[in-house]
């Protein structure tokens, strides 16, 4: 039964890459040829509209759904920072939904994946250099006021990289800083993505992802060090949550 099961879940993921990288080639392609023409708000609707037919044919092919808690403590307009757990690929497609317009910070590198990277650059991202840890949160602290002077969200994975499920990792300071340095509030976010799509797993489960959205921090008149351990605090303690259900 368990080998049936497995050979299932294989084949229901190969169906969702087929039409993952076939929609975003074609997709990607077009966005290429538009999207440097549109202002950044208008680029940013369309290049991301392919992130909801992600989420539908994930949960299509592979049966993962999605709940939200929480949706209200988003501000539905201005500038401010959202702090996120990252365990797998699965949040980078749904945040994209999730927060609008947003500018996320990631990993240079990413930039080079043909046609997905490519479209992801017309984003404004925050692509850092991982290598140069100085020079990377300068950057962060640069250019991310820069976005949040331009009522951009913005969305940091403070791990810095993928954690699995279980684990809790270490949270940098850099959206703290950034948020107090913005003078905008700070939105924590937490979810349990990598039960159903693993980190770096081709084969993904079905069931329900669970993202809650916790309570605005305010950050005016705040250190970054109690911006930084209130948010982490609300989010081990949803993390540790999860791990227990």
């Amino acid at each position: 039964m368990a080998a049936k099961a497995n050979a299932l879940h294989y084949a229901r993921a190969t169906f969702y890459y087929i039409g993952f990288y076939l929609v975003t080639i074609l997709y990607s392609g077009l966005c290429l040829l538009v999207a440097p023409l549109l202002p950044f708000r208008a680029r940013f609707r369309l290049i991301t509209s392919i992130n909801y037919f992600y989420i539908f044919w994930l949960r299509l092919c592979c049966g993962v759904k999605v709940e939200v808690q929480g949706r209200e403590h988003l501000p539905e307009s201005g500038a401010y920072v959202v702090i996120a757990n990252h365990q797998s690929e699965w949040e980078t497609l749904f945040f994209q939904t999730l927060v609008r317009p947003q500018c996320t910070v990631l990993k240079r590198e990413l930039l080079k994946i043909p046609f997905f990277g490519w479209a992801l650059g017309l984003l404004k991202p925050i692509a850092l250099d991982r290598s140069k840890r100085r020079g990377a949160l300068k950057q962060l602290l640069q250019q991310g006021k820069e976005r949040l002077a331009d009522k951009i969200p913005v969305l940091i994975f403070p791990q810095g990289t993928r954690v699995p499920v279980g684990e809790l990792g270490r949270f940098n300071k850099g959206g703290a800083m950034l948020a107090v340095a913005g003078d905008v509030p700070v939105v924590p976010i937490v979810h349990n993505a990598g039960e159903f799509w693993p980190g770096k797993s081709f084969v993904k489960y079905p069931g329900t992802v669970t993202v809650k959205v916790g309570p605005r921090i305010d950050t005016n008149g705040r250190t970054v060090d109690e911006v930084h351990d209130q948010s982490i605090e609300w989010m081990l303690a949803e993390m540790k949550a999860f791990n227990h259900a």
